[in-house]
């Protein structure tokens, strides 16, 4: 009987170890290690992805616990959820990333680094692309939650609506101020 029971515990290491050989989620590399990868700064996505999935296409996911924004020279929006098409120094079909410019949001269709050496980083915002140090983007940036999933305020339409009542009333006060003027001086 010792040679079954030597048998049987030999079946068991050998599943033990065959166990613990396998990958673990652990294991898996980060998002910003899949970005350096590929040629990428890590800080492209903020602090706080939760969970991403990438295809062997490059198709990814990234998973945020909430909307956010984050400053570097302008300030950029990330949804909850983006996703894009990664390839080597550049991400195409770039969703859920927004780049303020002045007043305005326009949505990040892409981002490529020029010449790793050249130091610079330009965001595809449809019409033309904004471009960034390099150095700008080593770490990923803490990001401060938003209230909605969208740009703030652009959502419902209250800021564009709050800007043009504002410059409406003012050009009405001008005017009011203007007319004054005239009859103060006949």
């Amino acid at each position: 009987m010792p040679p079954q029971f030597t048998f049987i515990h030999l079946c068991f290491l050998f599943l033990l170890l065959a166990n613990s050989a396998r990958p673990t989620s652990e294991s898996q590399p980060s998002i910003y290690e899949v970005l350096r990868s590929h040629g990428l700064p890590m800080g492209l996505l903020p602090k706080g992805v939760t969970d991403f999935t990438i295809d062997d296409g490059g198709q990814f996911q990234v998973h945020l616990d909430q909307a956010c924004n984050a400053k570097f020279e302008s300030e950029l929006h990330y949804d909850r959820n983006v996703s894009g098409t990664l390839s080597y120094g550049k991400i195409a079909a770039l969703s859920g990333v927004s780049a303020q410019e002045l007043f305005l949001w326009f949505p990040v269709k892409g981002i490529h680094v020029d010449v790793p050496s050249s130091g610079l980083i330009y965001f595809d915002v449809g019409v033309v692309f904004k471009q960034f140090s390099l150095s700008l983007f080593e770490t990923p940036p803490d990001c401060t939650a938003v209230r909605s999933a969208g740009p703030p305020d652009l959502d419902d339409g209250r800021f564009i609506a709050e800007t043009v009542f504002k410059s409406q009333n003012g050009k009405l006060r001008y005017q009011l101020d203007e007319e004054d003027l005239g009859r103060a001086v006949l």
